[in-house]
C-alpha cells in the first residue's frame, strides 16, 4: 500500500489528468479570459519550460486567438509538439546565453502581443488556485482533515494559489513547497523575503521547475502562511514516478512527482498525518518515463 511506503495518510490531487496535463491550463485560461478591450483581437506570447506554453496554445485556441510560445532550446521534445499541436508558433533561445523575458518583449515590441505570464499574476495565480479549492472539497467530502500540504513549485504560481484556497479552509495545515536540490531559489526567497534569480540547471529531468526566477506576488503570498521549502533530487522524482504508476496508475513527470518525491524520501517527518501532495504535472517524455520504471521503485507499492 502506498501509505504504507510513504509512512503516513496519503492524498493526491491529481493534475497531470488535468486538459493539456498540468495544472497550468487553469492559469492560462482563466487570465486570457480577463483581457477586455484593445486586448481582445490580439494574439497572445509567453514564456515557458513547456507545460505553461502547452497552456496557453491550448486556451488560445479555446477562445480564437493566435498564440506564440518562447521555449529554451532544451525543451522536452514532447512539450514542443504539444504545443505545436494546438497550433502555436514556437519559437527558441538558448536559455545560458540569452533571457526569456528579452526574447518575448522583443515579440511583444515588433507584433503588439499580448502577454500572458507563467506565474507572477493575480489572474493565473487565482486560476491555479482552483486546483487548490477542488483538493478541499474533495477531502471534505472523505471526512479527512489535511496536516500536511506539499506543492510543487517554480515560480510560485501553483504553490501561492493552491495554498492560498488550502488555508481558507484548513488555517492549521503545514505547508511545504518543493523544488529541485541545488536550485532552491524559493528557499532563498522565503528565507531574505526577496524575490531570487539563479542559474538554471543546464540540464534536467525537472524542467518544470527549473525556471529562474520567483515571482513577488506569490512569494508574499507564502510568507504570510509561512510556508517551508523542500528539495528533492532527480533520482527521488524518478523513484516517484515508479511508485505512483505502479500504486495509483498515474503518469508524472518528473516536475510533477516532486512533491511526492519529498514525502517518499522522508526529507522531513510525517508520520501519523494526512498528508496532501499535487501531481502537477504529467507530460512526460517516453524515455524518461521508461528511466523512472526502470528505477525499480515502483515495486515497494506494487
Amino acid at each position: 500500500m502506498l501509505d504504507e511506503v510513504a509512512g503516513c495518510s496519503l492524498y493526491v490531487k491529481a493534475e497531470s489528468l488535468q486538459r493539456t496535463g498540468s495544472f497550468k491550463y487553469r492559469g492560462a485560461l482563466n487570465k486570457i479570459l480577463s483581457l477586455g478591450g484593445e486586448e481582445q483581437p490580439r494574439g497572445v506570447v509567453t514564456y515557458s519550460a513547456g507545460n505553461h506554453g502547452h497552456a496557453v496554445s491550448a486556451a488560445a485556441k479555446l477562445v480564437g486567438r493566435a498564440a506564440t510560445i518562447v521555449l529554451p532550446s532544451t525543451a522536452a521534445p514532447n512539450k514542443v509538439a504539444n504545443c505545436k499541436w494546438w497550433g502555436a508558433e514556437t519559437i527558441f533561445y538558448d536559455p545560458i546565453a540569452e533571457r526569456r523575458e528579452d526574447v518575448a518583449n522583443d515579440l511583444i515590441d515588433k507584433r503588439g502581443l499580448v502577454f500572458i505570464p507563467p506565474f507572477d499574476d493575480g489572474f493565473v495565480m487565482a486560476g491555479q488556485g482552483t486546483a487548490g479549492l477542488e483538493a478541499c472539497e474533495q477531502l471534505k467530502e472523505c471526512g479527512v482533515v489535511p496536516d500536511v500540504v506539499l506543492v510543487n513549485t517554480s515560480g510560485g504560481g501553483l504553490a501561492s494559489g493552491f495554498i492560498e484556497a488550502v488555508k481558507h479552509f484548513y488555517p492549521s495545515a503545514e505547508c511545504y513547497v518543493v523544488e529541485q536540490a541545488g536550485y532552491e531559489k524559493m528557499a532563498a526567497a522565503l528565507a531574505t523575503g526577496n524575490p531570487q534569480r539563479i542559474a538554471v540547471a543546464e540540464k534536467t529531468i525537472l524542467d518544470g521547475i527549473n525556471g529562474p526566477e520567483t515571482g513577488a506576488k506569490p512569494l508574499s503570498v507564502l510568507l504570510r502562511h509561512g510556508v517551508k521549502a523542500l528539495g528533492v533530487t532527480q533520482e527521488e522524482a524518478l523513484h516517484a514516478m515508479a511508485i505512483a504508476f505502479a500504486s495509483l496508475k498515474l503518469v508524472m513527470e518528473p516536475a510533477g512527482a516532486a512533491s511526492l518525491g519529498a514525502v517518499l524520501a522522508r526529507k522531513t517527518p510525517f508520520a501519523g498525518c494526512n498528508v496532501l501532495v499535487v501531481a502537477s504535472g504529467g507530460n512526460v517524455d517516453a524515455d524518461v518515463f521508461g528511466r523512472a520504471l526502470d528505477h525499480g521503485g515502483g515495486r515497494d507499492a506494487a
